[in-house]
């Protein structure tokens, strides 16, 4: 496994967040670390990740944002902050550790695979694999991916699963320079905004470079901020993507296009 950095945004997580976990994994794995984002938490998080910090500052630190910005500004910032550092992957995961974080070396060794540019979660119940998930949830999510797969034209199974890591390359800093413009759906506009740097600069396919992988073990904890009205502003929101995908010019809103203009090469 390659040097990774996990970004793990937090926002009122202080009865949710299993510190032992997250120091024990580290203990284990010395390429792994984490950064931890504080979207303005009101509770404990706070105290929360200055202890895991704490029991390992080498591998654990955290950044405050100084007001509640939302889930996709606050992976979006912890990006930024794994940028200035040298992580050949960079990836995020829920902080209620809905997938477990045993996960991670799996995904990075999928990533040390020629040609493939990123991992990312798919909750799907199959025989040998540990999916819990309610009906209504998985029924609902099932419709929004299904559309969104349409919209992104791309075969993919589950977009909304919060744990997704990326090789360092120039098309991933292109896309994580600039503030989303949708905050529930962010997932599927990294992935539309990635189809654009394919469209603008000629990289390798998405359709090749990306790997989904089933899950072993997925839980639905329970105190999830996901609203049934969110599945209603997803819906729009993919409307919002059909549009700024063929827009002419789209790239030039959603992209760093200063970044890099040439194929995407990977970081040293």
């Amino acid at each position: 496994m390659q040097k990774t950095a996990i970004i793990v945004p937090c926002y009122n997580e202080g009865r949710r967040l299993r510190s032992r976990e997250f120091v024990e994994s580290t203990t284990t794995n010395r390429d792994l670390h984490f950064i931890f984002v504080d979207d303005g938490s009101t509770d404990e998080t706070q105290e929360k990740l200055i202890g895991i910090c704490r029991d390992n500052p080498a591998q654990c630190h955290w950044i405050a944002l100084e007001r509640n910005s939302g889930k996709a500004e606050a992976v979006r910032k912890g990006f930024l902050e794994a940028l200035r550092s040298d992580f050949p992957n960079i990836g995020y995961w829920d902080a209620d550790l809905a997938t477990p974080l045993s996960a991670i070396p799996t995904f990075c060794d999928i990533l040390d695979r020629p040609g493939v540019s990123m991992v990312i979660g798919s909750r799907v119940r199959l025989l040998g694999r540990k999916v819990e998930r309610r009906a209504v949830r998985h029924y609902l999510g099932r419709i929004f991916a299904t559309t969104a797969s349409l919209v992104l034209g791309l075969p993919v199974y589950d977009t909304q699963c919060g744990a997704k890591i990326f090789k360092r390359r120039t098309d991933v800093e292109m896309v994580f320079r600039k503030p989303f413009s949708l905050k529930w759906t962010f997932d599927v506009e990294i992935l539309a905004r990635l189809l654009m740097v394919e469209r603008f600069s000629g990289t390798g396919s998405l359709r090749n470079s990306g790997v989904e992988y089933p899950l072993e073990e997925w839980s639905d904890i329970p105190g999830s901020k996901i609203k049934p009205i969110d599945f209603l502003v997803g819906m729009i929101d993919l409307l919002k993507i059909l549009f700024f995908l063929r827009a002419p010019g789209a790239e030039r809103r959603f992209l760093d296009l200063s970044t890099g203009s040439g194929p995407a090469r990977r970081a040293p």
